[in-house]
């Protein structure tokens, strides 16, 4: 994602903030500038989206664009940690916006207050250089992957139910995509689900280290590779994923 010369340089508060990750082995000073470069667009900022925005603030992302509409609701505060219990009922985007610019003031949104839709999708999609998927409902997912892959965009895949996780990464030319995964939409997939909230902020937490990883080179990203975790019982497992050479979106590419 562009080369060393071509990097935005940092700023003498921006190598003390960040003093701490650019010791990181394979990370250093290089991988910040990389982030302070990147544009990282993520659907839905409620338990998920939210966690991954508010990482990505913190490690120094230089732009994010944000989709996502509605007001906040009591029912909201249990997982969405950007929201505040004396703002229900207001747009959650805006107070989204507010706590992300409180945490890292030099950070660039892009507030759309809209859901992924076929209208917007390839607009949102192509201002990103790396979209992270944080939305409940599969219409909105299959649409950023189909666009993803059209526009050559690697995608990082959150979701989570009840105690369980699942995340894993896709890059055009690399791997498969989420239609390999999931060709249909599961058939009884609801809008609402039973979650705790921290199990959407643990798996919001790794996706924006995977989305960090990717747009560094820090690392091996989950390229080919499904990461599912049941804590109820703190069981992990990795699940190879293979292209579906039959895939009507990305056969070919990979």
């Amino acid at each position: 994602m562009g080369e060393p010369s071509d990097l935005p340089e940092l700023t003498d508060i921006e190598r003390e903030v960040y003093s701490w990750q650019t010791t990181v082995k394979g990370f250093g000073e290089e991988g910040q500038r990389r982030l302070k470069a990147a544009t990282v667009m993520i659907s839905r900022i409620g338990g998920l989206g939210g966690l991954v925005a508010y990482e990505l603030a913190a490690a120094g992302i230089g732009r994010l664009v944000l989709a996502h509409k509605g007001d906040l609701k009591p029912s909201d505060l249990n997982r969405q940690l950007l929201m505040r219990h004396d703002r229900l009922g207001q747009p959650r985007m805006d107070i989204a916006v507010e706590s992300l610019k409180a945490l890292n003031p030099r950070l660039e949104i892009v507030a759309v207050p809209e859901n992924v839709n076929d209208d917007n999708v390839v607009d949102l999609v192509g201002h990103a250089d790396l979209v992270v998927d944080c939305a409940p409902l599969f219409e909105e997912r299959f649409a950023m992957n189909d666009a993803c892959v059209r526009l050559a965009k690697p995608m990082v895949e959150c979701s989570m139910y009840e105690m369980e996780a699942h995340i894993t990464s896709f890059a055009p030319g690399r791997s498969g995509c989420l239609r390999c995964l999931y060709p249909e939409k599961p058939g009884d997939w609801q809008r609402r689900f039973p979650v705790i909230g921290a199990v959407s902020g643990t798996v919001g937490c790794l996706g924006a280290m995977e989305a960090i990883k990717i747009i560094s080179g820090l690392g091996e990203p989950l390229f080919g590779r499904l990461l599912t975790m049941d804590l109820r019982n703190m069981s992990f497992q990795e699940v190879k994923i293979r292209p579906d050479p039959g895939c009507p979106v990305c056969a070919g590419n990979s």
